[in-house]
């Protein structure tokens, strides 16, 4: 600490607050706020501070600010809500420290839908629900119109005001609060990434997110490199179950160049904890090859400074590994299964390895399944088949010209394409309009596929439903959430049915693919593969292909919070459909949707076998912990999952190694 503290001097008079600026809930409870009534106490309080981890994280910052005269406390938040899928206004007669302790008499929470917003009636509930005097409705009003205009135009998924005070003069002041902003809008939107402070997070975090990778520091000793969440979640889980404990969550995305393979390497060689490096890839549309190629060239024709295992598969997997073959350096491991280098990993395990903290999880309990009803759902998704017209909405963009000719050697049946002022050109022999309208005036369309950038993908799903295409498949991912909920809102009742966003798509082994699923892994059969993971999905595929378990349908529900189709849907048009005769559902932690899904089938039945797998069982737990979020967001643990599912009669498998074998039992 620099000697300035104890000559500081904030430029008002005493008493003062002095808070810890820290990205955590229950700093108040936890000492991180404290009065200084005199001077000379400054520079212990503020050492005190800034000295402390709250929840686990250190104090980079300290606030200062004048004594408030405060009549009364209250609490007000909008919380985008994913359990709701509304925004939620949340008042409280009572604000404070205590806020989650004072019971749900001193709450009232308002439901407020998109696009519509908040109503007139919103603000007066509100109000008197916190017994406030006739005068005061006017400011209270412009007050939480202020803030509700600032959850919309900032694309907020939580902003909390707590306390909330009167002031003695009858004016309402904003004690202390809080905001957090959707990633996806600050992408779209660089003037809302001025607030990002590098200050709150780990060095090795600020690396990685410029680099535009996604990291977690962990507690283990095994470094982790995987592309996708959903197969990097269940990677970490692998190693802990296998008593290798991972250091980090490291997940490359769709893009593994040079540039973030360099950066991968620096983070986990940089970190001394990290003693052992797996590097797992899976190739569907991202090529193995060139991953290695990337390695080749990262590692600068000089052997990994740590022990590295690499375990390519799927796409270009052989040219891959012969590429790193070829390096002939030390400290590099190659595999082509999961299974295989785990006993690498395992082999090279240092004698003074710290022991998992995870112990295997026991084996998977089978419930009595209920009765099927019968279904009540129309299924459009039985309607797709290799004659299914097809429109791809973007197809003149990189992404969606790719696809379109991929999707076109796999025999998909695409009759158009839509840019805005692209009207009139060709691609790949495919008519291409500037409107869905207008395609769809010269065309029947039984599918939209969806490669539109996330500023206007939201708008291209609303367009695709407002000419009642059947099935309007959203590949884009970034989609800021509000956007894409008001989406969803309106479409509530319509005949369209949305995939997505940030879904891999859909495929129908040997008939039709409408999505970026890489065919390789996938063979006709009898079981239906259903995920939120793309990655998984393809990695999972294989496995089966490999057993000789072929697939009816694979279909991604989309990782993001708020998503069109859901599992249960899913299995609604699924219940009836003579080719499929098991599921395999691919969850994740987080949210709702596997409790959803077994507390459907508990209520309605499903006679199919389902076998199961939820990534991120060992994932730690999440850092989101605040007020409003505690109030409305109950966090659910991974156990909750696994019990609803056992409970509705699914077999849940703890790896996916084990995944085939219970689907080849549940078909015998």
């Amino acid at each position: 600490m620099s000697g300035d503290i104890a000559v500081f001097d904030p430029g008002f008079p005493l008493p003062w607050f002095l808070k810890a600026q820290v990205l955590t809930g229950g700093r108040g409870k936890a000492g991180g706020i404290r009065r200084v009534d005199r001077a000379a106490d400054f520079a212990t309080a503020a050492h005190a501070i800034l000295g402390m981890k709250i929840k686990g994280h250190p104090v980079p910052l300290l606030r200062v600010e004048p004594a408030s005269e405060i009549d009364r406390e209250f609490y007000l938040s909008f919380t985008l809500s994913r359990a709701r899928r509304r925004i939620v206004l949340t008042v409280g007669r009572e604000g404070g420290v205590e806020i989650e302790s004072l019971g749900t008499e001193n709450l009232l929470v308002q439901d407020i839908a998109l696009p519509e917003g908040i109503q007139p009636h919103h603000y007066r509930a509100a109000f008197f629900h916190l017994g406030l005097s006739k005068e005061l409705f006017q400011p209270f009003q412009s007050l939480v119109a202020d803030l509700w205009t600032a959850v919309r135009s900032s694309h907020l998924l939580l902003a909390e005001i707590n306390p909330l005070v009167l002031t003695p003069s009858g004016e309402f002041m904003a004690l202390d609060g809080k905001v957090e902003i959707d990633d996806n809008a600050v992408e779209l939107n660089a003037a809302l990434d001025t607030y990002y402070q590098a200050e709150h997070h780990a060095p090795e975090e600020v690396t990685a997110r410029a680099a535009g990778l996604s990291f977690v520091k962990l507690q283990g000793y095994v470094g982790l490199m995987v592309n996708g969440a959903g197969l990097a979640m269940a990677t970490m889980d692998l190693l802990n179950y296998s008593d290798l404990s991972a250091a980090n969550f490291l997940d490359l995305g769709g893009g593994a160049d040079q540039a973030r393979m360099e950066t991968a390497f620096s983070l986990l060689f940089g970190d001394e904890q990290v003693q052992l490096v797996f590097i797992n890839l899976y190739g569907g549309i991202l090529s193995c090859k060139k991953v290695a190629l990337a390695m080749k060239a990262a590692l600068h024709g000089t052997a990994p400074l740590k022990p590295v295992v690499a375990r390519l598969s799927g796409n270009e997997a052989t040219e891959g590994l012969t590429i790193l073959r070829d390096l002939v350096v030390n400290n590099l491991h190659l595999a082509t299964t999961m299974s295989e280098a785990i006993s690498v990993l395992t082999s090279l395990r240092p004698q003074d390895a710290p022991a998992s903290r995870f112990p295997a999880p026991l084996p998977a309990l089978n419930g009595n399944r209920p009765a099927s009803q019968p279904s009540t759902l129309s299924g459009p998704l039985m309607e797709i088949t290799a004659q299914t017209p097809v429109l791809v909405q973007g197809i003149t963009g990189r992404e969606g010209q790719l696809h379109t000719e991929l999707m076109l050697h796999y025999g998909t049946n695409i009759v158009a394409g839509v840019t805005p002022f692209k009207g009139g050109q060709e691609v790949l022999g495919i008519p291409v309009y500037s409107s869905v309208a207008e395609a769809c005036r010269h065309h029947d369309i039984g599918a939209s596929i969806i490669f539109v950038p996330p500023k206007m993908a939201a708008d291209a799903v609303r367009e695709a439903a407002a000419n009642a295409i059947p099935w309007a498949i959203c590949i884009t991912e970034g989609i800021p959430q509000q956007d894409m909920l008001s989406v969803l809102t309106e479409l509530k009742n319509s005949p369209t049915r949305v995939l997505g966003p940030n879904t891999p798509g859909l495929i129908l082994p040997g008939q039709t693919k409408i999505g970026i699923l890489p065919p390789d892994p996938f063979s006709p059969g009898n079981v239906a593969v259903l995920s939120r993971s793309g990655t998984l999905t393809y990695e999972v595929a294989a496995r089966l292909t490999e057993a000789g378990i072929g697939q009816s349908i694979s279909a991604g529900i989309g990782g993001d919070p708020f998503i069109g189709t859901s599992f249960v849907d899913l299995f609604e048009m699924l219940r009836d459909h003579e080719a499929t005769d098991a599921v395999v559902v691919l969850g994740e932690i987080g949210g709702s949707a596997e409790e959803d899904l077994a507390n459907w089938v508990t209520r309605t039945g499903f006679e199919k076998p389902v076998v199961a797998f939820i990534a991120g069982r060992t994932a730690p737990a999440g850092k989101r912990l605040g007020h409003a979020g505690a109030i409305l967001e109950k966090d659910r643990g991974i156990d909750d999952k696994i019990q609803a599912m056992q409970s509705a009669g699914f077999t849940v498998c703890s790896d996916l190694g084990a995944i085939a074998y219970a689907v080849q039992q549940a078909l015998a």
